[in-house]
């Protein structure tokens, strides 16, 4: 069975953006960037929130542009073929390999989960997570944890009133001073599922 995956970059204090609604803290140095183009090859499919959704639609069409550098050709050569649903209820349509989600998100994950096909079921956007976390569909946590404070904005961790036990299952410092983990959720039968 495919797992489903919550990734992204998030300050030290636990915030994927800040009070200010940026996040340029998170622009990856090569060693970060490279990271993020091997680990997108684990994916089979992307499921975004609109806003996530629309801040990646620059990888779209990013190809066309001449001043782009080979590790970013490389991460768009990987973005732009992968299937993405997109949630939301403002949008009509979507753009490149994505289609707007036909149901709700347990349907979909479970019917993804269910089609054969491989790589991880990766979920992209806080609010979106939050709907996963408190339908207890993430079986993983991984942060890119940048060395900053940034004092409040939209949190990583979705806040509910339910514990969830994980589990360690790979760290990774990099040279920046950023630092990635991965945490596995822990059920009932210790299997993480």
């Amino acid at each position: 069975m495919r797992n489903v995956t919550y990734s992204m970059g998030v300050s030290l204090d636990g915030y994927i953006v800040g009070p200010d609604g940026t996040f340029d803290w998170t622009d990856p140095d090569p060693e970060v960037f490279r990271f993020w183009i091997d680990d997108v090859r684990k994916i089979g499919t992307h499921l975004l929130g609109r806003r996530l959704y629309e801040t990646m639609l620059y990888w779209e069409t990013a190809d066309q542009d001449p001043g782009l550098d080979d590790a970013m050709r490389e991460w768009t050569s990987l973005w732009k073929p992968l299937p993405k649903v997109v949630f939301s209820t403002t949008l009509s349509t979507v753009q490149g390999n994505a289609r707007l989600a036909s149901g709700g998100l347990a349907e979909e994950i479970g019917r993804l989960r269910a089609a054969p096909g491989d790589g991880d079921i990766a979920i992209g956007g806080a609010s979106l997570a939050a709907d996963a976390a408190a339908l207890d569909l993430i079986d993983e946590y991984q942060a890119m944890v940048y060395p900053v404070l940034v004092g409040g904005g939209i949190p990583f961790f979705p806040r509910h009133e339910r514990r969830v036990d994980l589990e360690l299952v790979e760290t990774r410092p990099f040279d920046a001073g950023v630092v990635y983990l991965r945490y596995r959720v822990t059920r009932g039968d210790g299997t993480g599922r």
